[in-house]
């Protein structure tokens, strides 16, 4: 069975814990932490980063989010996420990688760093102007994201796909840390809803991390 390295607030192990289950992949968790740098791990990853889906009987480990979901795209017919015509197709890669470039380093990153890194590791106390023009980033994001879905059905067109998925995966961390005001986005928050009541985001949802609570109303799929 497929066991997936992955680190509980990494944006891009939750878009790839999304997809697994999107397509009925059974999969098992490890947990790693990005400062720990166990030696085991690196022997998988020499670049000690997560995601890492790995099955010793299917030969070298799977490294990248994005990798790791095009592998699935072509090994597995069940529920497609990256759909479509060509320039459909073209239209999701983009979206995938405006939200896992840009949305994470404008939001997810520096969050990560200020509440999680910084508390946890460094001993800091964080920085409030960071926090501050990561959120009014985030509300850019969610304006284009209010568009598209003022314009589409789901992010990338008609139909649900990996954009969606790697879009939900960054705001859902950035939201775990506080760092997503909903004023004035109805309709991303309306599509944000919709995502976060399926059965595959769940999981993501009930998974805490230690020493840092998530808002009271995080795990609401009606919030």
């Amino acid at each position: 069975m497929w066991k997936l390295y992955q680190f509980a607030l990494c944006p891009f192990s939750r878009k790839t814990r999304l997809a697994l289950a999107e397509k009925g992949v059974p999969f098992d968790l490890e947990r790693v932490y990005p400062w720990d740098g166990d030696d085991g791990f690196y022997r998988l990853n020499p670049a000690g980063r997560v995601p890492v889906l790995h099955d010793p009987a299917r030969g070298a480990p799977l490294i990248d989010s994005q990798a790791i979901c095009e592998y699935l795209e072509e090994t597995e017919d069940r529920n497609p996420l990256i759909l479509g015509n060509a320039a459909q197709r073209a239209e999701i890669r983009r979206l995938v990688a405006l939200f896992d470039q840009n949305f994470f380093a404008d939001v997810t990153h520096p969050l990560l760093h200020e509440k999680l890194k910084k508390r946890l590791v460094l001993r800091l106390t964080p920085d409030s102007g960071a926090l501050r023009s990561a959120m009014k980033l985030a509300h850019e994001h969610l304006d284009y994201i209010d568009w598209l879905v003022g314009n589409r059905r789901w992010l990338a067109g008609a139909q649900l796909s990996l954009a969606d998925f790697a879009a939900a995966a960054q705001i859902s961390v950035a939201d775990y840390l506080g760092g997503i005001d909903w004023s004035g986005h109805e309709e991303a928050h309306g599509w944000y809803r919709v995502m976060k009541s399926r059965p595959s985001f769940r999981p993501l949802l009930q998974e805490k991390m230690e020493g840092i609570p998530p808002p009271r109303d995080y795990a609401d799929v009606n919030s």
